[in-house]
């Protein structure tokens, strides 16, 4: 089991995809030049699973792509952004943002992006499709926790409202 991301090294979800649905199929990807991971989960489980490593490069590795996303039928992408720990921009971050513009001109599905500055750390090296499984479970999280109810106020809290107009820090009973 990994460790989460720290909350500062998350990406958010882009609030323009809808909640996940619970039949949902989702495909994550992590970017290399050499080699694309690819991982599969879906919202019913909730699980992300490697799925596939493609060493392929240029249309060979499109055709292989088409090919997962026609037998799997997803209903978004997920691509994993690669970043310095410091959240920087990486040399990667510029051609995995140009992967993720592409999946969505190509295929025509959304398409989530993810930081994924510490998912190799937790994978052995030229596991790409392990990689793409961390990705993909990391926003997997994030749209669980995007959709459980915030908690409620702690005790006696519950009941302040912060007034909408006047002096800003007036609070009202």
């Amino acid at each position: 089991m990994h460790e989460p991301a720290p909350p500062a090294a998350r990406t958010a979800i882009h609030s323009s995809f809808p909640p996940l649905l619970k039949e949902e199929i989702v495909l994550g990807f992590d970017f290399g030049t050499r080699r694309v991971g690819v991982a599969v989960g879906n919202g019913v489980t909730r699980q992300a699973r490697p799925l596939a490593l493609i060493a392929d490069e240029g249309d060979v590795r499109w055709r292989r792509i088409g090919e997962l996303i026609a037998s799997w039928q997803p209903a978004r992408l997920v691509v994993g952004i690669a970043r310095h720990p410091d959240g920087t921009p990486h040399e990667l971050t510029a051609r995995c943002e140009r992967f993720a513009r592409q999946l969505e001109g190509r295929y025509r599905l959304p398409v989530a992006r993810v930081d994924e500055r510490y998912s190799s750390a937790v994978v052995n090296e030229g596991r790409d499709d392990e990689a793409a499984a961390v990705i993909l479970q990391q926003w997997l999280d994030e749209a669980a926790a995007a959709l459980s109810p915030s908690p409620s106020p702690a005790r006696g809290e519950g009941n302040r409202t912060v007034a909408s107009h006047g002096d800003a820090g007036d609070e009202h009973d």
